[in-house]
């Protein structure tokens, strides 16, 4: 088995007609230098994000993925995938938080019908929703219940990134009667939906993570936006690309702390704030050995930046190609984003630990906020472990497997 590649993109013409990439680059830009005058402050007050979700919403980031004629941005998935490492470089639980979104509010494109998964479309870019929660499988699952007056949906939804702000979670639920996985919309202001903010992690405090209990919420015909695959299915190529898309919100948030800290340690050390420090040297910006670790770290994150890109570039033409993708082509893209996933994850993992070292002891100030970079990243990683993507790609490499169907966290 060769390395993975993308699949060729078709020439057919995109219905996503909104400004461009440069646009919502910049726009993105100047979201992270708003969020980045007092991400040290928020990070360690630790409060509940709804003013840094409102400052994504007034800056239209939260509707970019919806077609412009749908009310939205008229972006493309490369376009969100920057717009997220850009945020995640100024404060990546508020990275995590637009992925996540960008993510699930797209969920209907993946499992619904065209018709509903474009009524939900509108609705969301009309009334501002943020999108919180996760389709991962977990035990024991929610359960939708058929009563006399519909469907009702009931028990509890365990640490899920967003729900403390959401105006519309996205669940996994499986269907009582049958044993069908669902992807269910709840609006989380119903009758009999109970948000618990009862994470303490210590990383990634700002990513409005928490638990939600559902007791015989009621479930309408438009809530569920159609069927999960069961443990012994497969989707189509089409639906199965909800896994890669969603992991590569993951190697951008990753890529984005990466630069975060290499960025904010250059810049530490260019202005001789304080001197430099090396547990083996002086330690000056000239140092030999200050020199080696940035450039082993930049060598480091720009491969995988590279490797993102390619990712990148395979999952948008899997995306054109629709219905006429191929398991072959879709394990090919598979694979690619779990390569990029751990080289990101090896990079941030990195980064954000070594940095640390080159300031020496003055990065343990919490004034700086340096170990906020760390406390993210390893937490992230943690919730989204590396071994199982490289036994995927050692799999695939070895005896061309398909990459299983598993969606992010």
């Amino acid at each position: 088995m060769g390395p993975a590649s993308a699949p060729p993109r078709p020439t057919s013409p995109s219905d996503r007609t909104g400004p461009g990439h440069a646009h919502w680059l910049h726009v993105a830009r100047e979201a992270a230098d708003d969020l980045a005058t007092d991400t040290v402050t928020r990070e360690q007050a630790g409060k509940v994000p709804f003013d840094e979700v409102s400052r994504l919403r007034e800056a239209g980031l939260l509707t970019l993925l919806t077609p412009a004629g749908s009310g939205g941005g008229g972006a493309d998935w490369p376009t969100a995938y920057a717009v997220v490492r850009e945020v995640a470089a100024a404060d990546g639980a508020i990275g995590q938080l637009l992925g996540c979104h960008y993510f699930l509010s797209w969920s209907a494109r993946f499992f619904a019908v065209p018709a509903l998964a474009a009524r939900t479309e509108e609705r969301s870019a009309a009334e501002g929703w943020y999108w919180g929660g996760g389709f991962a499988r977990q035990e024991p699952p929610l359960m939708l219940a058929r009563t006399s007056h519909g469907l009702v949906l009931g028990g509890r939804q365990s640490y899920t990134t967003g729900v403390l702000v959401a105006d519309r979670l996205a669940v996994r639920a499986v269907r009582e009667d049958t044993g069908e996985p669902l992807a269910v919309m709840v609006d989380p202001t119903r009758h009999g939906v109970r948000v618990d903010a009862d994470v303490d992690t210590f990383g990634q405090r700002l990513a409005a993570g928490g638990s939600v209990e559902f007791d015989d919420v009621p479930v309408t015909a438009d809530d569920v936006l159609g069927s999960l695959p069961a443990d012994e299915d497969f989707p189509s190529p089409r639906a199965a690309l909800a896994s890669p898309a969603g992991h590569l919100v993951s190697v951008q948030l990753l890529l984005g702390m990466a630069e975060g800290v290499l960025a904010e340690t250059r810049e530490y050390g260019r202005t001789g704030r304080a001197p430099w420090h090396l547990p083996w040297s002086a330690g000056t910006p000239h140092d030999p050995e200050v020199l080696t670790v940035y450039g082993e770290l930049t060598v480091l994150t720009r491969s995988a930046s590279a490797l993102a890109d390619q990712a990148v570039d395979a999952v948008q033409g899997a995306l054109a190609l629709g219905e006429d993708l191929t398991y072959d082509e879709y394990a090919g893209v598979s694979a690619l984003v779990a390569m990029a996933e751990a080289a990101a994850s090896r990079a941030a993992r990195e980064s954000t630990s070594r940095a640390l070292d080159i300031i020496g002891p003055r990065s343990a100030s919490a004034r700086l906020g340096l170990d906020r970079f760390w406390r993210n990243a390893r937490t992230h990683t943690l919730y989204e472990p590396v071994a199982q993507r490289l036994r995927e790609v050692g799999d695939y490499f070895l005896n061309g497997a398909h990459p299983p169907f598993v969606l992010p966290s």
